[in-house]
């Protein structure tokens, strides 16, 4: 985020002229916020609402709705008059709003259209690096779905849901299809009755409350609507059963076909189910007593060792928590004016500052960490509370909740490549007027193929059909990603060292291109960013001053896209 000289010293512990700012966004266009607008679908649901605390920021409430009803929509997208819709909202709280997401990069505006953003998953990744689950247990998750050949998941409990923390799934026509951060009611879950194992009475008057007003399940928007009313109703009975067990099983309690067993992960610490690790197929393959008898035994050996990985973790090294969030929000802030939701924006940053290392903070810590003052950041953790985004424990530090991956993780987890790299080039196309496009190696290595472009609006230009295939020597993509290779030939030496290749007429009379590597976050090479044109209206030379400058720029776009998508998901790159 850029910075400028902007402190947060006007920000007093009283509240001051902060406090002023928002109260002044606490009446913008739009009203009071419904409470039904602030809270997830799918948890703990009370008859009317909920109130929010007098305390609480309401553009702040207003903007984790948005991103919740986004979360809901089929591809991350809805209209702005959609959204509208969605949230109760104001059309002028709605455009506000988006535009404040959109500064922060947290989404994407397209015309009429409000797209989620790679970005956003900067939340939920705070969230999966406080808890360090995935970090220290998805590789055991991951060899044990490869030895198996069947889909294995993690999962943690979320007040009376089940909220997934990994995937390893299988490619095949009948696979799983829920996505990490994907919120699951517990009864009809193998998982669920290990976590209900440790309720207490107010979470199974909660349970109670959420089946009496949802019967259906229609406000779980990741499962098919429960077609029997009786369904679940043995939950209890499977509850005590699994705490005899020390395991469970899901047969078709989500839909037809498909059966799961768990074993719970306990904290070797505490004792407590940490997480629940669950091997999941379909009864083409294995019926539930299949499943038992074959795969529970393998199942609960990795879950050994995943308890092992735990026992014998090195304590985290915290990395350095984000810098300058309060500059660069003052900052837009006062380049954007009224269009800038500065609450909105301060309260999601608050966010940002757990992680490894510091997976429960005090109110004094977040404030250091983010640059707030103590009356800003309190105010945000209130806020965070209500929605279910944070807990506080009794030593009063401050955790960040499963919840957090309700802020977008779910669809956004299944982002490839292309899907990444896309606006991104739409967008350079559009700066260039040439035609820019995305190519990866083939498995042989002789080819590259086409996996994403832009064309402009020019009577000739290079246009480039996703799919189809290059030979790899003769295109500047293609010497991008051999050059990467262990031991290349001395020419592919020089576009490694220089960072970029350029093809003049070799492949085809007339064309021109110039490449630079798109790397991920071990800093392997895994795409190239191409743009093409006729050698009529650019020479050699001014490609490399006029061109390559926004190559290189767009590429580094492309990988912080990239590196936040791809620290706890898998990105494919086609």
């Amino acid at each position: 985020m850029p910075a400028n000289t902007t402190n947060d010293t006007a920000d007093s512990d009283a509240g001051g002229t902060r406090d002023a700012v928002e109260a002044e966004d606490a009446v913008e266009a739009g009203g009071a916020l419904e409470a039904g607008g602030a809270l997830e679908a799918g948890g703990a649901l009370e008859a009317g609402g909920v109130v929010a605390p007098a305390e609480a920021v309401a553009p702040l409430l207003r903007g984790i709705a948005v991103l919740r009803r986004l979360t809901e929509a089929d591809g991350g997208t809805l209209s702005l008059s959609g959204l509208e819709k969605a949230t109760g909202l104001a059309r002028s709280t709605v455009d506000r709003v988006t535009a404040t997401l959109a500064r922060m990069g947290y989404v994407r505006l397209d015309g009429r259209d409000v797209t989620l953003a790679p970005r956003l998953m900067e939340l939920g990744n705070a969230y999966l690096a406080a808890l360090r689950l995935p970090a220290l247990l998805s590789h055991r998750a991951d060899a044990l779905a490869d030895e198996l050949d069947e889909s294995v998941s993690l999962a943690v409990g979320d007040r009376d849901g089940v909220r997934f923390i990994h995937q390893a799934t299988r490619r095949r026509a009948m696979s799983l299809s829920f996505r990490i951060g994907d919120l699951l009611p517990a009864e009809r879950t193998a998982p669920g009755p290990l976590f209900a194992t440790e309720w207490t009475e107010p979470d199974w008057r909660r349970w109670h409350a959420r089946r009496a007003a949802d019967p259906d399940d229609r406000t779980f928007p990741s499962v098919p609507p429960r077609e029997h009313a009786a369904a679940g109703a043995d939950f209890e009975h499977r509850t005590a059963r699994a705490a005899a067990d020390g395991w469970a099983l899901d047969d078709q309690l989500i839909e037809p076909g498909l059966v799961a067993v768990s074993v719970p992960v306990r904290d070797p610490g505490t004792g407590q189910v940490a997480c629940v690790a669950s091997v999941v197929s379909h009864t083409s393959r294995h019926t539930a007593p299949d499943l038992r008898a074959a795969l529970l035994p393998r199942l609960r050996s990795a879950v050994t060792s995943m308890e092992d990985d735990l026992r014998h973790a090195p304590p985290p090294a915290p990395g350095p928590p984000p810098a300058g969030l309060a500059t660069w929000t003052g900052a837009s802030k006062q380049e954007l004016g009224r269009e800038f939701v500065e609450s909105l924006a301060r309260g999601l940053t608050v966010l940002t500052a757990f992680g490894e290392g510091r997976p429960a903070m005090t109110l004094t810590e977040i404030a250091k960490a983010t640059g707030l003052s103590r009356a800003t950041a309190r105010r945000a953790l209130i806020t965070h509370e209500h929605a279910g985004l944070v807990a506080q424990s009794p030593d009063r530090a401050f955790t960040l909740t499963p919840r957090v991956l309700s802020l977008g993780f779910p669809p956004l987890s299944l982002l490839s490549l292309p899907r990444i790299a896309q606006p991104h080039l739409t967008a350079l196309a559009a700066r260039v007027h040439e035609s820019a496009s995305l190519a990866v190696l083939s498995d042989s290595g002789e080819e590259i193929q086409y996996t994403a472009g832009a064309s402009t609006s020019r009577v000739m230009s290079a246009r480039v059909t996703v799919g189809s295939r290059l030979p790899a020597h003769a295109t500047a993509p293609g010497r991008v990603l051999l050059a990467d290779l262990p031991a290349p030939a001395p020419a592919l030496e020089e576009v490694r060292a220089r960072g970029y290749a350029l093809v003049d007429e070799e492949l085809e009379a007339g064309l021109r291109s110039i490449a630079v590597p798109v790397r991920d976050r071990t800093g392997r090479v895994v795409a190239a960013l191409d743009v093409a044109m006729h050698a009529a209206r650019r020479t050699a030379e001014a490609c490399v001053t006029e061109i390559l400058p926004d190559l290189h720029r767009t590429a580094t776009r492309i990988e912080a896209d990239l590196r936040t998508a791809g620290r706890f998901t898998p990105v494919p790159p086609t």
